[in-house]
């Protein structure tokens, strides 16, 4: 479990993962770019689907604001190349198979369904500034609206 606690204006654990297609991605590369991480349970889920898909709906409008887009969960990359050519997404989707990213930025937490307690990804999206310090932080997210009020947040740090 997770007990990292981070909060805006703290600087944004570093990290490389493998992406979709087999690339890495290291977060300190991307700057001076703005950075959108949002933390899912599983690919192929409904709502996990959802949020990627309005995330690729609005990915256009995220890159006119200098940012991109990236849903971290476990999944493997076989996964993710299939969740993205199933749905046709244009975001990068991150395997964060080992669980060590999710704990640095405490999104690895406990959960309760019909009773059972159980460890798993809390959805939960992070805005990054160009200087690689967290602008912003959504908690429990709720998929509806949520691509959009992140983009509201991504346009109002320009």
């Amino acid at each position: 479990m997770s007990e990292t606690v981070l909060t805006p204006s703290d600087s944004a654990p570093d990290f490389t993962l493998l992406r979709d297609g087999g690339e890495s991605v290291t977060l300190s590369a991307l700057m001076p770019q703005k950075v959108v991480l949002y933390f899912y349970p599983r690919d192929d889920t409904p709502g996990c689907t959802i949020e990627a898909l309005d995330f690729t709906a609005l990915a256009h409008e995220f890159a006119k604001a200098n940012t991109v887009i990236f849903g971290i969960s476990k999944d493997p990359i076989k996964a993710h190349d299939k969740f993205v050519k199933k749905h046709n997404l244009n975001i990068s989707l991150l395997s964060d198979y080992e669980n060590t990213i999710c704990e640095s930025y405490g999104t690895w937490v406990e959960k309760s369904m019909y009773g059972k307690i159980y460890s798993g990804i809390e959805r939960a999206t992070f805005l990054i500034g160009s200087d690689g310090r967290i602008l912003q932080i959504w908690r429990k997210v709720s998929v509806k609206g949520h691509a959009e009020a992140v983009l509201a947040a991504t346009k109002a740090a320009i």
